[in-house]
């Protein structure tokens, strides 16, 4: 491919990861995250790369697999997801800005679209000629980077919980990385399965293809839910802050 190809692909590679970081952004209704915050977490989140193929590398020497459902799982979703909750864990969870319930989605996400955007590049890179690349591009846009970005929000939503209902909260860090890793590897199962049987078995592939429509569908539901939820938990911590301020000037 030429330099003008490359740079096409590349700002298709990138375009929806900007564009996913740019909505939970504004989601981000009461208490925007400093900008330093966000390019940190994104930065972190392109680390958590190395420490996935470290993961994955331990994994494989102790139990190597070749089923679809050792790469789906064991090679993509736990992995992957590991390592971005340990990335989070080391670089977010005890900073000071993480001090509202909406900053775990935006962190989470911001790590995860960090991971993925490297990922994209990598993938539209290697699908061969320019056309081969657009196809890799338009299909990951779709489908891989925003179900990364669902990733970051089932993540983020229970950091949150974690962080902010301490009575429960091993058991949210338990659901902050289990939860990710099993609609991770739930997702790329079905992706991976039904490319394994391809034309072989029509039918069972046209199965799975609604199912995996029917997965993708129920994990944006849920994302978005919990994005609504954690707004509607910011809101109330922003009204209770001002009440208290208000309370304080007042004795």
């Amino acid at each position: 491919m030429g330099i003008i190809s490359d740079v096409v692909v590349l700002v298709l590679a990138v375009a929806p990861v900007v564009w996913l970081m740019r909505y939970v952004y504004r989601q981000d209704k009461y208490e925007k995250e400093p900008l330093g915050m966000l390019v940190k977490a994104f930065l972190f989140g392109i680390l958590s790369i190395p420490l996935d193929l470290i993961i994955v590398g331990i994994i494989n020497s102790i139990w190597t697999g070749g089923a679809v459902f050792y790469s789906a799982f064991w090679e993509a979703g736990i992995p992957e997801e590991l390592s971005k909750w340990i990335i989070f864990m080391l670089v977010i969870w005890k900073n000071k800005n993480f001090n509202e319930f909406f900053d775990g989605i935006v962190y989470a996400t911001f790590i995860s679209l960090g991971f993925a955007c490297v990922e994209n590049i990598m993938y539209v890179f290697d699908s061969g000629s320019f056309f081969d690349s657009i196809g890799t591009g338009l299909t990951r846009a779709i489908l891989s980077v925003p179900a990364h970005f669902l990733f970051g929000v089932i993540m983020g939503y229970y950091l949150a919980l974690a962080k902010f209902v301490p009575a429960q909260k091993q058991k949210y860090l338990i659901f902050s990385l289990v939860f990710p890793m099993l609609a991770h590897g739930i997702f790329d199962y079905i992706l991976m399965l039904m490319s394994s049987i391809g034309e072989a078995v029509p039918f069972i592939a046209l199965v799975l293809f609604v199912l995996f429509i029917y997965f993708d569908i129920r994990l944006w539901k849920q994302g978005l839910k919990k994005i609504r939820q954690m707004q509607e938990a910011s809101k109330i911590q922003h009204m209770e802050e001002v009440l208290n301020g208000f309370m304080d000037k007042n004795e």
